[in-house]
């Protein structure tokens, strides 16, 4: 049987690695023929090798969304994206007949989308990228930006005000209870955990620095190199604790300012 050669596009390594294991497994015969990490990485690639059978794609990526490779260079090959997207915006990808993977990635789902692949693009001999790529970038730009919260609503004694987005410097937890933090210096309490503040926010414009706070991109005035490869960033308001962010995290914490 014919090779099937892949291309795995995946900034975290430790997920590259574990993708890599599985389609191996699934399938004896593929052929990794590259794993790149980034916009950058990836349209370097794509131009200077042949065009892989198939592609299995990350669509975060540390420098940005993978939908920009489109833009920067020809994709002749079937995609399979890989996402942490709510099932909301993954209907775009059923309406253009792309397949995906939500994360964390399982097997059988793994599976299934390679033998969608076979029965398209092996069996049938169906041309690749024949799907309305524009169609779904622009459905998902309209999903996603209609999904990300614009306010909150906070009660403050008998009342409830509606707090913008654009008026949080950024959310903290202190003794298990949950803030939001204006840029104004008001404190207020506010009934979500973070990680569902997180996944409601513009990651453009609010980065989870650690298990404690979400900063948000205006509130941040210094970032200090610490030690063990961790940094420390100055906010403002200030905070009493100071804000570290992990080694683990320092990269993208540096790209999401712009370095």
């Amino acid at each position: 049987m014919k090779f099937m050669n892949i291309l795995i596009v995946e900034d975290e390594a430790l997920l590259a690695k574990k993708l890599q294991n599985l389609v191996l497994r699934l399938e004896p015969n593929a052929h990794i023929v590259g794993v790149t990490n980034s916009i950058e990485s990836t349209t370097a690639w794509l131009k200077t090798n042949a065009a892989p059978d198939l592609i299995l794609m990350d669509i975060e990526l540390a420098d940005g969304q993978s939908f920009e490779i489109f833009q920067q260079t020809k994709v002749t090959s079937p995609v399979i994206f890989t996402t942490a997207y709510d099932e909301y915006a993954l209907k775009a990808f059923k309406v253009n007949s792309i397949d995906y993977l939500l994360k964390p990635i399982k097997e059988e789902e793994l599976s299934k989308a390679l033998e969608k692949y076979k029965a398209w693009f092996v069996q049938k001999g169906a041309p690749a990228l024949s799907l309305d790529i524009n169609g779904l970038l622009q459905t998902l730009q309209q999903q996603s930006n209609n999904n990300y919260k614009d306010r909150f609503l906070v009660k403050q004694g008998q009342k409830f005000l509606p707090i913008d987005v654009n008026d949080i410097a950024y959310f903290f937890t202190k003794n298990s209870i949950n803030y939001i933090q204006t840029k104004d210096n008001k404190k207020f309490l506010v009934d979500y955990t973070l990680d569902e503040i997180e996944s409601s926010l513009q990651p453009k414009t609010f980065f989870r620095a650690n298990r404690q706070i979400i900063l948000s991109v205006s509130s941040v005035i210094t970032v200090h190199a610490w030690f063990n490869g961790k940094l420390k960033v100055d906010v403002k308001p200030a905070t009493y604790e100071g804000v570290v962010v992990s080694r683990e995290k320092a990269n993208e914490f540096k790209l999401w300012l712009g370095e």
